[in-house]
């Protein structure tokens, strides 16, 4: 029996080292070194090679390293096996934290403040609105998406949130559907894009989007701030709406091609804030628990936790 590691774009070594501990009795193999295909039976994979998990003929499910699975559904020679994402408590708070920081240094001008500190000017601006005043709209109300919710809602914020299929959750306004969608724009003064990536999302966040939400906020006009997915966003629209100035400011942590290229506008733009895909960078060891208990779910005869349905994408 043996754990096949398909990992690119991260340092593999850690996690060969940490699945050796915690699963013993297990061959773990590498992709890219000589092993036996017929003896996987699991594998745990990041952005592996498209085709690279093909003709294994005894694997019984594949596990994401992350909460999106984009990456696998991408691959067109995928396995017809049952797959499992990451929904872990600390990855979870990390990416509440980042949304709320965010919203917080929007509401209380930080940018601003920042630059003036700069050029060493003292700015005596009585001006500070309550988070009661600024509308936030969140866009994917799955696991991360709701508890950015309840946790913007402590801190006070006119929360609401939109995803497909709707979902509830004290304090917050839900909206569901595309029919419900300009509704859910036209309230929202920051948006928060926490949507998984699939043949129906990609590209949604674009300009006639972006035109739809609110201009009467206390901004002095929207924000946007992605920390979902890059291929949801349409950047030459989001660097025109900017450069409109229809759009106030963009926080964006994803990207399409990352890393960001050091020659992008995104860089210098004065409207933009830039994170190299890090809101939520889940503790390793703590993926590396949550494999092995699922991997021990199945060999008990107990269904997957948290398994994804490719005909939805997530």
């Amino acid at each position: 029996m043996t754990l096949l590691v398909a990992i690119t774009g991260w340092q593999v070594e850690p996690w060969i080292d940490r699945f050796r501990r915690l699963l013993p009795e297990r061959g773990i193999a590498v992709l890219g070194e000589p092993f036996d295909r017929r003896a996987v039976d699991y594998a745990v994979a990041w952005k592996h090679p498209p085709g690279s998990l093909a003709g294994l003929p005894n694997l019984g499910a594949v596990f994401s390293l992350g909460a999106g699975v984009d990456h696998l559904l991408s691959d067109p020679k995928l396995p017809d096996v049952p797959i499992a994402r990451v929904v872990d408590s600390d990855l979870t708070n990390r990416m509440s934290e980042y949304v709320v920081m965010h919203c917080l240094m929007l509401l209380r001008q930080q940018r601003r403040y920042a630059d003036r500190q700069a050029k060493r000017l003292w700015l005596d601006d009585k001006d500070q609105r309550a988070a009661a005043d600024l509308r936030i709209g969140i866009m994917g109300m799955g696991v991360l998406g709701k508890d950015a919710a309840a946790k913007l809602r402590v801190m006070g914020f006119d929360v609401a949130g939109w995803s497909r299929s709707g979902a509830d959750l004290d304090g917050v306004v839900g909206y569901a559907g595309a029919e419900n969608l300009p509704a859910f724009l036209a309230r929202t003064d920051v948006l928060v894009v926490l949507l998984p990536l699939t043949p129906e999302t990609r590209g949604i966040v674009n300009g006639a989007l972006l035109d739809g939400l609110a201009r009467d906020g206390v901004l002095g006009g929207p924000a946007l701030i992605n920390a979902g997915r890059g291929g949801l966003q349409v950047e030459e629209e989001i660097l025109d709406r900017l450069d409109r100035g229809s759009l106030k400011h963009a926080v964006l942590d994803v990207f399409n091609a990352e890393p960001l290229a050091a020659d992008s506008r995104f860089w210098t733009h004065p409207g933009v804030t830039v994170t190299p895909h890090n809101a939520a960078m889940s503790d390793p060891d703590a993926i590396g628990r949550l494999v092995v208990r699922q991997i021990r779910r199945l060999e008990q005869g107990l269904p997957l936790e948290n398994a994804v349905d490719p005909r939805r994408g997530y």
